[in-house]
């Protein structure tokens, strides 16, 4: 159930992504054949591209955890036992958690220090800029929460406990089976 949801909202997170790589296309290249022609350019458009960039990336993160597309090694963590897998997994997740509370609690001090500063061009309040960090660490967490939810309650299947995947040929999201 819970993970249905998750994978609803990467979904969302996945076509909010394509409109705003598109955006970002239309601002750029409309931008650079305004330049050329017309001597003129549109005053904000360089900067919503380097917001939609960052904000596209951190998006990005949150659909690749979901599917566990992350670049990882299993060189190790392959030969262990399925016991040492899942302790692997649990304190990997665990120190995924703290890195998302570091994320949450430095982003949301940057967010509030810059509630009432404006970007330049665009005059806009810089903390929707640094929002995104707050978006990736909640999403994350909860993501990584779930996991781990599955992981103790055994509902992980042991292909599941190792998530990097040996080709990127394989359909996502796939999970390498064990040794």
């Amino acid at each position: 159930m819970v993970q249905k949801l998750i994978d609803r909202y990467c979904q969302a997170l996945s076509w909010l992504m394509v409109a705003s790589l598109a955006l970002m296309v239309v601002l750029v290249f409309t931008n650079v054949v305004l330049r050329y022609a017309a001597n003129s350019g549109i005053a904000v458009s360089e900067e919503l591209s380097r917001w939609l960039f960052v904000w596209l990336t951190f998006l990005g993160g949150i659909v690749a955890l979901n599917e566990g597309t992350h670049l990882g090694t299993d060189t190790v963590v392959a030969r262990l036992s399925v016991r040492g897998r899942k302790v692997c997994l649990a304190l990997g997740h665990l120190l995924m958690l703290f890195i998302c509370w570091l994320l949450f609690k430095g982003t949301l001090a940057q967010v509030r220090i810059n509630w009432d500063s404006t970007s330049a061009a665009m005059e806009t309040s810089m903390a929707i800029f640094y929002g995104c960090g707050l978006v990736f660490a909640v999403s994350c967490a909860v993501i990584l929460l779930n996991d781990f939810w599955r992981l103790i309650t055994g509902q992980l299947s042991d292909d599941e406990l190792v998530g990097v995947q040996e080709s990127e040929d394989l359909p996502h999201p796939a999970h390498k089976p064990p040794r």
